[in-house]
């Protein structure tokens, strides 16, 4: 009797193609799932922008309330340069908050990086800082009360020391949920929102010098700071509750459902594999490494110049006013310009990315604002200086290249990174600082010296970028010849 055997079992090829099938399946999912997260997290994060947008308002407004009598109103001293001095003591606030945020947090925690990313124990979210905007408003609200340059003064100085802790607590809560390939959009954006604010807060103050003169017994420069002081605190209330804290955090498990959070969880870990490589070091030891290396100073001197560039922007609305016009329509029309550098900004920095170059990008925006300097500088011409007041808005896209050229060259070890950012961003803030006394009112009208001195800076600024492209190319080169010596080493090669 034959005894027939039906066997299910499955060929080794078989087997693979399913096994292949599944993990396919499994990945096509995790793609969806991840899309899903993705959009959650951009509507949330949305609100960044608009926070961002007025948390500038509030520091540039004092320039446009200048076109509304401010300078007159509190009797400030031209040849004391006593306007300048309430710009720049927004300044030495922020400077003050800054270097905390950034370097006393660091020293004061052992984490590991992966431990900072996906903990909030070492540093602030931009959820944490969102209860600062009372005190914004406080500051806002004093400015109507104000009929003295020294409680001005103070003003503006207690204003950039409650500022200054929402950009790091902003980009640390953008880079703790994106990876790193939706973080360079993201950042492209949140920086575009700030040039935005710009020819937004004018717009919106050209409304308020035309209309509330005289309104509660106030000038009506006093009600551009009320108004836009409250939109700030009105718009803080919502995003304490929209905006997310950490992935890890307990009040991220109220907005995001179990399966999505792990796989926000999961995707940082993965992104951390390799940084897990690198040896550990402790904060302490990054502050002295970041302290020795000669490139995060000379980041710093030229990010530093680099605001010293862009310090006309704090004047934009007395350039615009050199046209001849009313202050309505000369703010009016500072606006255009304003939203043209922010879709430039987009388009440079972004192309800065896909290519991954960097110093070119840098030259190509100070190019263009010097060909407009030189322009205003040597025209009192409505057309040639209005034509200028587009291309000097150029100046900007520059700066967003440089700050991810400085992330993307000072990289490990991380508690290194970490600080050397702080120290570039605080010490590079010295040049909004000198910036605010490059426009005094007595070398205007056409303000020649304060165009010469900007272009000085732009071409200092190239000069200090070339430089360290050269010192970054020979390192390439160098790596490249340890390559063919052992093609098995993977060394890190700088963007150029």
């Amino acid at each position: 009797m034959t005894l027939s055997i039906a066997s299910n079992d499955k060929s080794p090829e078989d087997s693979k193609v399913e096994l292949n099938s599944d993990l396919e399946s499994s990945q096509d999912d995790r793609k969806k799932q991840e899309r899903k997260l993705v959009r959650i997290l951009d509507a949330r994060m949305t609100m960044l922008m608009f926070i961002f947008i007025f948390n500038y308002i509030d520091r540039t407004n004092i320039a446009t309330a200048r076109l509304g009598g401010l300078e007159d109103e509190l009797h400030l001293d031209a040849s004391k340069q006593e306007f300048s001095t309430l710009l720049s003591i927004f300044y030495a606030g922020y400077i003050f908050m800054m270097i905390p945020s950034y370097v006393e947090k660091t020293l004061s925690s052992e984490l590991s990086y992966n431990d900072a990313i996906l903990q909030k124990h070492a540093f602030t979210s931009a959820r944490e800082t969102i209860n600062i905007s009372p005190s914004v408003l406080s500051a806002m609200v004093n400015h109507i009360t104000l009929y003295c340059f020294t409680g001005a003064v103070l003003c503006r100085f207690f204003l950039g020391f409650v500022e200054a802790a929402f950009l790091p607590g902003a980009l640390f809560t953008l880079a703790s949920w994106y990876t790193r390939e939706e973080l360079g959009l993201r950042t492209s954006l949140m920086w575009c929102g700030l040039l935005v604010s710009i020819p937004f807060g004018q717009l919106l103050a050209s409304g308020i010098l035309d209309t509330m003169g005289g309104i509660g017994g106030y000038s009506a420069w006093r009600w551009v700071f009320f108004i836009e002081g409250i939109i700030s605190f009105a718009i803080s209330i919502p995003a304490f509750f929209i905006l997310p804290d950490f992935p890890n955090s307990e009040s991220s498990k109220r907005w995001l459902d179990p399966e999505l959070l792990q796989i926000a969880l999961k995707r940082k870990e993965e992104e951390m594999v390799d940084l897990a490589k690198i040896p550990d070091v402790t904060q302490k030891e990054g502050l002295f490494l970041a302290v020795r290396d000669w490139r995060v100073w000379w980041f710093a001197l030229a990010v530093g110049a680099y605001q010293l560039t862009q310090g006309y922007y704090q004047y934009f609305p007395t350039i615009a006013a050199t046209l001849g016009y009313n202050n309505t329509i000369s703010l009016l029309l500072a606006a255009p310009p304003g939203f043209v550098s922010a879709i430039f900004t987009f388009f440079v920095s972004r192309h800065s990315d896909k290519v991954q170059k960097r110093f070119p990008h840098i030259v190509l925006s100070l190019g263009i604002s010097v060909i407009g300097l030189i322009m205003a500088m040597c025209s009192m011409k409505i057309a040639v200086r209005y034509t200028a007041m587009f291309l000097m808005q150029a100046i900007p896209a520059g700066f967003v290249v440089i700050m991810a050229w400085v992330s993307n060259t000072i990289t490990t070890p991380p508690a290194k990174k970490a600080v050397a950012l702080g120290l570039i961003v605080a010490c590079s803030q010295l040049g909004s600082f000198a910036g605010a006394y490059v426009f005094p009112r007595h070398w205007g009208p056409q303000y020649t010296i304060s165009f010469g001195i900007t272009i000085a800076s732009a071409v200092f600024t190239v000069l200090l970028c070339f430089i360290l492209r050269m010192h970054l190319a020979s390192q390439n080169k160098k790596a490249e010849e340890a390559v063919k010596q052992n093609p098995e080493l993977r060394p890190y090669m700088y963007q150029l």
